[in-house]
C-alpha cells in the first residue's frame, strides 16, 4: 500500500457519487507522485491513505422559521479534514449547490493551501445548502443562530476557526458570532471575518483578491514581465472578484469583465474605480444582478455565459469550481491569454489545467494563488490572540510577503522535483510535505 494508484482506488470505493472530492484528490495525488517515490517513509506510514480521509465529518439538521411563521429544515456540515499543523481553519459556504462532495473537496484543498501560507493552520470546510439570496435579514439571522447552536460544540479558538465563503459575508459572520458568544459565554477568536469593531482585521475582505493579484505579479516577474497595461478577465462579482479588480486597477492593469450566475458584462473601456464602486453597491447593498451594469455604463451583457470568450492577456476566475472547461481553455489560449490565476477554488476543469500546462502559460492553482484570504484570516487569529489590532499597512505588507513566499516555495519546489515552472506540482508537493512530516512526527493519528 501507500501508492498513488492504491489510494485512488480506496477513495473511489469509499466516496461513491462525490465527483468534486475525487477530482481534487486525483489532481493532488497525481502531482505529488515524485515525492512519494523519493521518500519511502511516506509509503511505510500510509500517509496518502490517512491524508485523504477526513479526521471528522459532522452533519446536522438546521431547523429555522421564515417571516411567515413557516418552518424549514436544512442540512449543516463541518468537514474537519486535517489538524496536523494547527487548529482546523476554513470557510462556511451557504449555497444551494453545497453537498458533502463539494465540502470535502474544499476541505482537502484547504489543508494544502493553509500549509503553504506558512501559518499554523489545519484544513476544514463547512456550510449548508441554505440559500441566503432573497431572504430577509431576520430569516438569515434565525438560520445562522440555529446553525451555530449545533456547530458551537465542535469549534473553538484552539480547535476549529471557521470563516466566511460563498454566501457568508459580514452579516452572516455577525449573526453566527453572536450566537456562539451567547452559547459559549466567551469572547474569543473563534470566527474570522469579524467586524472591525469587535475583533476583525483590516484587509480581510480584500485579502483573497489582493493576494491573487500579488501572486500573479510574482508569476509575471519570473518571466521578466509586469501586469501593468494587461487586459484582464475577471469572473464573479463577490468579494474575491471585487478586490481582484481593485488591486488590478491599483497595479495599472485593465479589468474588462465581471459576472454573476445569470451572465457577464464586457466593458472594453475598462472597469474603473468609479464603476467598481457602483458594482460594490449593487452587489453588497442592493444585492442586484450584474446586467444592470450594462444599462448604466453602456457595456455589453451576455446572458447565461461566462467571460472566457473575450480576448485578454490574463484571466482571473473568481466565481466557483469548474467554471473554465476544456473548450473555454482552448478559447482563452487561442485569444492570446498568457496567465491564469485562480481566485476561486478549483475553477478549472482537469482538461483546462492540462492545456494550460501543456502550452506552458503562467498558471497559478487556487491553493497557492487564492491563499491570501485564509492567510489574512490567520493574521486575524494572531491579532485576536494578542488582543492587539494591526494597521492596514501592516496587514497588507504581511499578506504581500506571504504571497511572495508561497510563489517562491512553489516555484523552487517544482524545479527541485523536475517540473520547472509547473506551479501545480510545486504547490501540491510543498503543501503536502509540511503536513506529511507533521503527521510522521506525531505518530499514527
Amino acid at each position: 500500500m501507500g501508492t498513488i494508484h492504491d489510494t485512488l482506488d480506496i477513495v473511489r470505493h469509499r466516496n461513491p457519487g462525490e465527483p468534486e472530492f475525487l477530482q481534487a484528490v486525483t489532481e493532488v495525488l497525481e502531482s505529488i507522485e515524485p515525492v512519494i517515490e523519493r521518500h519511502k517513509q511516506y509509503r511505510d506510514a500510509i500517509i496518502l491513505e490517512r491524508i485523504v480521509e477526513p479526521e471528522r465529518v459532522i452533519m446536522f439538521r438546521v431547523p429555522w422559521q421564515d417571516d411567515r411563521g413557516q418552518y424549514h429544515v436544512n442540512r449543516g456540515y463541518r468537514i474537519q479534514m486535517n489538524s496536523a499543523i494547527g487548529p482546523y481553519k476554513g470557510g462556511l459556504r451557504l449555497h444551494p449547490t453545497v453537498s458533502l462532495s463539494i465540502l470535502k473537496f474544499l476541505a482537502f484543498e484547504q489543508v494544502f493551501k493553509n500549509s503553504l501560507t506558512t501559518l499554523p493552520m489545519g484544513g476544514a470546510k463547512g456550510g449548508s445548502e441554505f440559500d441566503p439570496k432573497g431572504k430577509s435579514d431576520a430569516e438569515v439571522m434565525r438560520f445562522c443562530q440555529s446553525f451555530m447552536t449545533e456547530l458551537h460544540r465542535h469549534i473553538g479558538p484552539d480547535t476549529d476557526v471557521p470563516a466566511g465563503d460563498i454566501g457568508v459575508g459580514g452579516r452572516e459572520i455577525g449573526f453566527l458570532y453572536g450566537q456562539y458568544r451567547r452559547l459559549a459565554n466567551e469572547f474569543s477568536g473563534v470566527l474570522t471575518g469579524k467586524g472591525l469593531g469587535w475583533g476583525g482585521s483590516l484587509i480581510r475582505p480584500e485579502a483573497t483578491g489582493y493576494g491573487c493579484v500579488y501572486f500573479a505579479q510574482e508569476m509575471l516577474k519570473s518571466r521578466g514581465e509586469s501586469i501593468e497595461g494587461k487586459v484582464c478577465l475577471v469572473s464573479g462579482s463577490g468579494n474575491a472578484a471585487q478586490y481582484t479588480i481593485e488591486k488590478l486597477l491599483q497595479s495599472g492593469a485593465k479589468p474588462v469583465t465581471v459576472s454573476d450566475s445569470n451572465g457577464f458584462i464586457h466593458d472594453p473601456e475598462g472597469i474603473t474605480e468609479e464603476k467598481l464602486a457602483w458594482i460594490m453597491n449593487l452587489k453588497n447593498l442592493r444585492r442586484g444582478r450584474i446586467r444592470e451594469y450594462a444599462a448604466k455604463f453602456r457595456a455589453t451583457y451576455y446572458e447565461g455565459q461566462r467571460p472566457w470568450g473575450i480576448a485578454c492577456d490574463c484571466a482571473f476566475p473568481s466565481a466557483t469550481q469548474n467554471e473554465i472547461t476544456g473548450e473555454d481553455a482552448k478559447t482563452l489560449l487561442g485569444n492570446g491569454c498568457q496567465l491564469v490565476a485562480e481566485a476561486a477554488n478549483m475553477p478549472c476543469e482537469p482538461e483546462a489545467i492540462h492545456l494550460f500546462l501543456g502550452r506552458k502559460i503562467l498558471y497559478g492553482p487556487g491553493k497557492a494563488a487564492n491563499a491570501g484570504g485564509v492567510a489574512t484570516s490567520g493574521l486575524e487569529m494572531t491579532q485576536n490572540s494578542m488582543r492587539l489590532p494591526w494597521t492596514r499597512e501592516e496587514v497588507d505588507d504581511r499578506l504581500h510577503q506571504i504571497m511572495i513566499t508561497i510563489h517562491k516555495n512553489a516555484f523552487e519546489t517544482a524545479a527541485d522535483y523536475g517540473a520547472p515552472g509547473n506551479l501545480v506540482v510545486g504547490a501540491n508537493i510543498a503543501g503536502f510535505v509540511k503536513v506529511a512530516d507533521a503527521m510522521l512526527d506525531q505518530g499514527l493519528v
